[in-house]
């Protein structure tokens, strides 16, 4: 079904006709609309839109009800899907300023009140403005202030590239080397990168001389090119536009005949006269010799605002309304709570279906909605009656509503699934996040670095030098005793960023050494030691025969649609990939890796009810008694509603209960048993354990370890963690495990909203009442045992009416225990805690964590913290309490600055690989390596176990991997050369930029790689220079050279020479690609020579000047590539 034709049944509705016809008769009409209940509301606004073409501001009560009513409407007429420019529903939020502080500003509130500015400006009317009362309280500039100000340029126009940057900086826009929010701009050569705003991207605009070729929008978190444009309005930060200009309130900025709705005129009132005292007092207690705008100037003052609001068309929604306005009623009820009881769901419908109502369901989810299908077309067919036909519509309202008049049914599937509907409207920049990403990963100079060859050196910068009369652009690396090793870009993937124990310095190698090659040796042994153990226990699960589980049964989709929040992508496929393994006859043994809050818990309890629906008995084994309570609710309620009994084990239950468990676990009458190690234990005993699932496996000791290896062999096993798995290392992992990693994010969560204070009680207090009044608790964390006591004393002087618990390891088990029951229950408003609370708690009331010494915690541990927050609903708040910033390491500076950008979920992964804290894939393969990766460094480490991997599975266990056989003779082949290949300096400045692409095009490994990556430099920058194709060219030489049996490649002097590779038993020299060199030989042999010096055979070709001519000759070697390579050099 169509949205549009939902909209048009209510064009010819009576309410909407009187409504109309009101507007039209008189010339200041007051409307009091009564009886929409439910989403109704926006569907007559969306019908009154469409027959009127005004503009109409809609007034709601609070900003998150103004979001729900733009999301709606926006639905409705489609707007969601059209491009900016096109866009008629606009939301006008405040600036989220605090009065007479301007760098509090929030851009992407500030870009969504210019937009909307501006289009009620340029285009007059047909326009829907959602708004609310706070943000009507903040003055606007005037339209002759705003028009004075915005300049617009078309493509094809003659413009001065000087004259526009002049004006960009006039306009107050801030010159960055790469633009990410709105307000920025950037130059490179004849390209100007703008982020106005007047437009949701930011712009690149191309002039060739002074005129501007082509105008084309770019997404700021990668860079690109989005889509060509004709014309573009430079529109300047209006709010600070307005310190200077004259202001107004809104509703003088809006044409006299705009149509204003409102729902509580009295309160909006309110919320007007409260912010304009607010401000007042402020402005009173100003201090110094600035002169500070009045509070008339910025803010509405009351009278002000009624005697603007009186001059327009109103509509009001809610109880009250002026005199004298004219009665609409509406007859709609809002959608009935069917308590996810899918019989009384069908049951309402069938009743509405008989007398010839119009049934519509919306989800914006079309899975979802196949899922009610399948639900309601079971229940008839088991109630031996017709299935009821609705019509689905994939677009979601806020909340579900019946209307009698036209005899239309409107629900949501949220509702009937008890969902929670969160609103979308744009709250920061992607953008901004990556750059972010990008400094924290890109190496800066005094950085440690690991070559691979050479060991740990300390990275000092890039250098051009010159060679035999070519420029070239080297990396200089400091090492033992000041000796500098300068590293060609071609051998790039030879260095990695060292990131080792946190903030401890590495012992720099010397060089010449042997001492690095023998430390990687012994890790070397080690690894394959570790990786051994996994692939024979991957071998031994190959070979024995599990249970084959059934496929889902109507019970299985009716769990799974009865979730609260929508699945993810990710969350979708991880568990299609455990039932595919559960219904083989091999055991599973899967990995399922995610970040904190991403649904693996979910992921999981479906997995155990699969199991449970076949009869078998689940084992949940977890790493700490609160986990093991914690999963016990979770599981508890989530399946309390279907035939499965779920039961928690751990050492703090008497042993009477104990053994009451256990006798009942072994006749089967338990079906999910959760604990700890304790689990493990001889005396439990299973009546049919088919599944055992593992949370943070890692986090366990070696004994409890080995029994699990035993039960992974004929057990369907299935593990979980937060540790986030490098690529590198997924590809290790794969085939000695199956791994599904879900690293999309629910839509409905919101990003932690995460601050830098200094310690202080002011800060400390407010936080803590703020989440008081909304009904919601507080995590206090303080690391130290020895004064944990003092600190909760401190804070109940602080906040004497607060409840105030304490939590650390070394209570006793029951108290600790009791207490965290008690907080989840909400006995407690704080819970001062030692980091016991990092794994895996799940306790939605909690909304506001305070960390206190911050900056003595690692990354990943402080993203791990701030996980226990923003569960539910509520916007969740983390104040991480530390010194000045100015008096921190720079270390500690760093990871304070990421977490605070990393605010949005899915940043962990990010987080995580800038500091894994030595922790993660070490555990993740069974054996403690910190040892190895502190002398290393991560990346290093991650090569060498992949090496050690690749060599197991090439020799020793070349049997269970066949399909692995490929016909690379090399690991790489490197490449030196007396050519200018680089990146030139004055196509791109940015040092960092240009190392992080040199990094990135090393990396590549196939033609289509490069190709995108010619074409995004070509976007970004320019037309490529003769030195960067040349770049671009030579790993194209390199990826010929590694599967023609080459180590190595010189082009120099005119000439290249080729090494082939050292082990003359390889059996590259048996293959067809040998027997090719060789024929090439027979017919050049005027300049080509073959010989043997030191073991290694040498080919040298003369007369190649050009990296082109090389990759020519090697192409002529290779017939399998020929084609492929000429069509990639035109």
């Amino acid at each position: 079904m169509r949205i549009p034709e939902v909209v048009d049944l209510y064009l010819n509705h009576p309410g909407v006709e009187a409504i109309c016809s009101h507007l039209k008769d008189s010339d200041l009409p007051r409307i009091h609309l009564s009886g929409a209940k439910g989403s109704s509301l926006s569907l007559i606004t969306a019908a009154i839109f469409k027959l009127t073409f005004q503009i109409h501001l809609l007034i709601a009560e609070d900003k998150e009800r103004a979001a729900y009513l733009l999301n709606d409407i926006e639905n409705l007429l489609g707007d969601r899907d059209k491009p900016f420019e096109k866009r008629r529903v606009l939301f006008f939020p405040t600036s989220w300023r605090k009065p007479y502080e301007i760098e509090q500003t929030d851009n992407a509130n500030v870009l969504a009140r210019a937009e909307a500015l501006n289009k009620i400006m340029t285009w007059g009317r047909n326009l829907i403005i959602v708004s609310y009362p706070e943000a009507l309280a903040e003055k606007v500039v005037t339209k002759k202030s705003l028009k004075k100000n915005t300049f617009t340029i078309h493509a094809g126009e003659a413009v001065s590239l000087d004259f526009f940057t002049d004006m960009l900086i006039e306009y107050g826009f801030e010159r960055v080397d790469f633009v990410v929010e709105p307000g920025q701009f950037a130059t490179r050569g004849g390209i100007v990168d703008v982020f106005t705003f007047s437009h949701e991207y930011p712009c690149r605009i191309e002039f060739d001389g002074d005129i501007t070729e082509s105008i084309r929008t770019f997404d700021p978190a990668s860079q690109l090119s989005i889509q060509k444009i004709s014309r573009i309005d430079l529109l300047p930060n209006t709010e600070e536009l307005m310190l200077s200009e004259k202001r107004e309130n809104l509703l003088e900025y809006i044409p006299q005949n705009a149509m204003i709705w409102i729902e509580n005129l009295e309160f909006t009132s309110d919320i007007i006269e409260r912010e304009f005292n607010k401000v007042s007092e402020i402005y009173i207690s100003l201090k110094g010799p600035l002169a500070h705008r009045a509070p008339e100037d910025l803010y509405t003052v009351p009278d002000e605002f009624t005697a603007s609001l009186l001059k327009h068309p109103l509509i009001f929604t809610g109880l009250n309304a002026l005199p004298g306005s004219k009665p609409v009623a509406f007859n709609t009820i809002s959608q009935s709570n069917f308590n996810k009881n899918f019989e009384l769901l069908l049951s309402d419908l069938r009743i509405y279906d008989q007398q010839n109502y119009s049934l519509f369901i919306f989800s914006d989810n079309s899975r979802q909605l196949e899922r009610i299908r399948q639900i309601i077309g079971d229940l008839s067919y088991s109630q031996k009656l017709p299935p009821v036909i609705f019509q689905g519509v994939n677009y979601s309202l806020h909340e579900g509503f019946i209307d009698h008049q036209i005899r239309v049914v409107c629900y949501t599937d949220h509702q009937i699934f008890d969902r929670y509907h969160r609103y979308r409207i744009r709250e920061g920049f992607a953008g901004k996040e990556a750059l972010t990403l990008k400094e924290l990963n890109n190496l800066k100079p005094g950085d440690y670095v690991t070559h691979i060859d050479h060991g740990i050196g300390r990275f000092d910068g890039l250098e051009i030098i010159e060679n035999n009369g070519h420029k070239q652009e080297v990396i200089r690396i400091f090492y033992q005793n000041n000796d500098i090793l300068y590293v060609s870009i071609h051998s790039l993937h030879r260095i990695a960023k060292y990131t080792g124990r946190d903030g401890t310095p590495p012992t720099l190698s010397r060089l010449g050494s042997n001492a690095w090659n023998n430390l990687k040796q012994r890790t070397k042994q080690k690894v394959k030691d570790i990786a051994r153990d996994l692939i024979v226990l991957y071998a031994k699960r190959k070979a024995s025969a599990g249970f084959e589980f059934s496929p889902d049964t109507y019970l299985q989709n009716e769990l799974e649609a009865s979730f609260i929040y929508e699945d993810t992508p990710d969350q979708y496929k991880a568990t299609v990939d455990i039932k595919v393994d559960m219904e083989k006859s091999i055991p599973m043994d899967r990995l399922i890796c995610g970040d904190v809050g991403f649904g693996k818990t979910e992921v999981a309890i479906r997995a155990s009810f699969k199991a449970v629906a076949d009869s078998k008995q689940v084992a949940v084994l977890v790493p700490t008694t609160i986990l093991a309570l914690q999963h016990y609710r979770t599981f508890n309620e989530r399946l309390k509603d279907f035939p499965c009994r779920v039961e928690y084990l751990n050492r703090f239950k008497s042993n009477t209960e104990q053994k009451k468990l256990l006798a009942e676990l072994e006749k089967g009458r338990i079906d999910i048993i959760i604990g700890t190690h304790r689990i493990l234990s001889k005396d439990v005993k299973f009546k049919d354990l088919g599944l055992v699932i593992i949370d943070e496996e890692q986090k366990f000791g070696v004994a409890a370890k080995e029994k699990l290896k035993a039960l992974r062999i004929n057990i369907d096993t299935l593990t979980l963690t937060a540790t986030p798995i490098p690529r590198t290392l997924q590809f290790s992992l794969l085939g000695a495990r199956d791994l599904s990693v879900i690293n999309t994010p629910p839509p409905n969560r919101q990003p932690v909203q995460t601050e830098i204070r200094s310690f202080s009680e002011e800060t400390i207090r407010d936080a803590i009442y703020y989440e008081l009044r909304r009904g919601g608790q507080v995590f206090f964390v303080h690391n130290r045992i020895q004064n944990i006591m003092e600190v909760a004393g401190m804070l109940s002087r602080f906040v004497p009416d607060a409840r105030i618990a304490v939590a650390h390891g070394q209570m006793e088990g029951h108290k600790l225990e009791e207490i965290m029951l008690d907080f989840i229950e909400g006995d407690y408003d704080v819970l001062v805690s030692t980091t016991i609370i990092e794994s895996g708690l799940d306790i939605p009331n909690v909304n506001t964590i305070i960390i206190n010494d911050a900056q003595h915690f690692g990354l990943s541990e402080l993203h791990q913290l701030r996980g226990r927050v923003g569960r539910s609903n509520k916007k969740a708040f983390c104040y991480l309490l530390a010194p000045p910033l100015a008096s921190l390491s720079d270390d500690a500076r760093r990871r304070l600055r990421a977490i605070e950008e990393f605010s949005d979920l899915g940043s962990g992964f990010n987080i995580a690989m800038r500091d894994l804290d030595i922790r993660g894939a070490g555990n993740l393969l069974g054996a403690e390596q910190s040892g190895f990766i502190a002398d290393l460094g991560y990346e290093t480490y991650q090569k060498i176990l992949d090496e050690a991997m690749q060599e197991l599975r090439k020799t020793e266990y070349s049997d269970l991997f066949p399909s692995e056989e490929s016909n690379t003779y090399v690991n790489e082949c490197t490449f030196e050369t007396d050519l200018e290949m680089r990146i030139p300096v004055e196509y791109i400045g940015n040092i960092t930029e240009r190392l992080a692409l040199y990094k990135e095009l090393d990396g590549m490994e196939n033609e289509d790689d490069l190709q995108e990556f010619a074409l995004r430099l070509e976007d970004r920058f320019g037309p490529l220079p003769a030195p960067a194709l040349d770049l671009l060219d030579s790993i194209r030489l390199r990826k010929m050279g590694k599967s023609l049996g080459m180590e190595k490649i010189v082009l120099k002097n005119g000439q290249m020479v080729c090494y082939f590779i050292t082990d003359s038993n390889s059996p590259f020299y048996k293959s067809n690609d040998f027997t090719h060199v060789l024929q090439y030989i027979q017919t050049h042999q005027r300049i080509c020579q073959l010989k043997e010096n030191k073991n290694k055979l040498l080919l040298t070709i003369h007369h190649v000047d050009m990296v082109q001519k090389a990759i020519q000759i090697l192409s002529e070697f290779h017939e399998k590539e020929k084609n492929e390579i000429r069509e990639a050099l035109k």
